[in-house]
């Protein structure tokens, strides 16, 4: 079968997952339930403002080495900088979720930049593989965390097998997707295992 039937079938698939309403089998991570933030069984997405308030230092830390290198620390906390919109697929007959990025977001797009979070296998076979904010029985698959939670890890090369729940650092570029719905919103293109 050629690989963009598979991508295809894959990217399908996560958009039926999410469109299930799967929450009741998920736990809330404790950081929500003490921020206040799960509301019926979804993550809250924050408010432009809210990040923006967040904090007045930039969420980007850099050592010596990393600022000679231009590698930046990319938080999950940028990543929420977007606010969704449902819009009608008549292909799929299905809705999903538009993404339009706030200016962090935005700042960050086509940076090399590093992020460390869970890992989630896709798709052994085909090396498909993202990174979430959250493990994989509170992640945006089991419908208890938004689209903003997840980055798709793009290898240079065939990579290790990766186990569910692994919590790794990766470093590569940041690619932005509001168009194409079978791929996901963040891309770390050139995607490799990183040691901050």
């Amino acid at each position: 079968m050629p690989k963009w039937i598979k991508y295809t079938l894959g990217a399908m698939l996560i958009l039926f997952v999410a469109g299930m309403n799967l929450s009741s089998m998920c736990h809330p991570p404790a950081e929500a339930l003490e921020q206040g933030e799960y509301i019926e069984g979804r993550m809250s997405i924050p408010s432009i403002e809210a990040v923006m308030t967040e904090s007045i230092e930039p969420e980007v830390s850099l050592s010596a080495s990393e600022g000679l290198a231009g590698i930046k620390e990319l938080t999950w906390a940028t990543l929420a900088d977007v606010d969704f919109k449902d819009v009608y697929v008549e292909e799929l007959d299905a809705y999903y979720w538009k993404p339009t990025f706030g200016p962090s977001v935005k700042a960050a797009e086509g940076t090399e930049v590093y992020i460390t979070g869970y890992i989630i296998p896709v798709d052994y076979d085909e090396d498909f593989y993202v990174l979430s904010r959250y493990q994989f029985a509170n992640c945006f698959f089991c419908g208890g965390a938004g689209p903003e939670s997840v980055v798709d890890l793009r290898f240079p090369a065939k990579t290790r097998a990766y186990k569910t729940d692994e919590r790794l650092t990766f470093k590569g570029k940041l690619a932005l997707n509001a168009d194409d719905i079978y791929q996901m919103n963040y891309i770390l293109e050139g995607a490799v295992e990183y040691t901050p």
